[in-house]
């Protein structure tokens, strides 16, 4: 496992080197195996394709977001915690991400590739953070935790700091909306009371807006 992971971050930090210098379209997997000493057979058995790389990214930001570290909070602190991990991440590799991110919107398959881990990792980080993530209205608290994310990389992308406080400020801004839009109900509400059947008409989206993001 030590082995396997130290391939992977060797080759994470090559290819995110390279991207920095030279763009993220203008490398390839060769190239960052080469760069990284590392065998370009096992690379290309490891990783057929460049975009693989970037989706290591990804679970490596997800798998040090979802550390149990056995902290009680609300949904609310725990999504401000998990997702400000995943910053963490991608702070490490700062200048290739960027990369990645500016050269986006010439490459729509990439991005759609991108979009749909995404929203993957987002289901993983809202249900530990204890949001309810079944059915229509789970659905609809992905895409909110979604947006989130995404309204909160924009600023990170434009933070300089240290401290990422521009970003933790951009993070909390959406938090307070969401959670004024309904993001975080209860993951197990109580039960209603028996004797008092409620029979009224819920609201079809059960009060979540995910238009908090610009």
């Amino acid at each position: 496992m030590e082995d396997d992971d130290q391939f992977d971050t060797t080759l994470l930090a090559s290819a995110m080197s390279l991207a920095a210098s030279k763009g993220w379209r203008h490398i390839s997997m060769p190239e960052i195996a080469r760069n990284a000493g590392l065998d370009i057979g096992e690379v290309r058995t490891r990783y057929p394709f460049k975009t693989s790389v970037l989706l290591l990214l990804g679970r490596l930001a997800d798998r040090s977001a979802l550390v149990d570290d056995g902290s009680l909070s609300t949904p609310r602190e725990a999504l401000f915690d998990l997702l400000m991990r995943r910053f963490d991440v991608f702070q490490q590799y700062r200048e290739g991400v960027l990369a990645v991110l500016r050269g986006l919107p010439f490459d729509p398959a990439l991005a759609i590739v991108l979009g749909v881990a995404t929203m993957d990792s987002m289901s993983w980080i809202a249900g530990a953070a204890g949001i309810e993530t079944s059915g229509l209205q789970g659905a609809l608290r992905i895409q909110g935790v979604t947006a989130l994310w995404t309204h909160t990389l924009r600023a990170w992308e434009k933070d300089d700091s240290e401290d990422l406080g521009t970003t933790m400020a951009a993070l909390e801004q959406g938090l307070d909306r969401a959670e004024r839009m309904g993001l975080f109900p209860a993951a197990n509400p109580p039960a209603l009371p028996t004797e008092e059947p409620v029979t009224d008409n819920l609201p079809e989206n059960d009060g979540l807006d995910t238009s908090f993001v610009e």
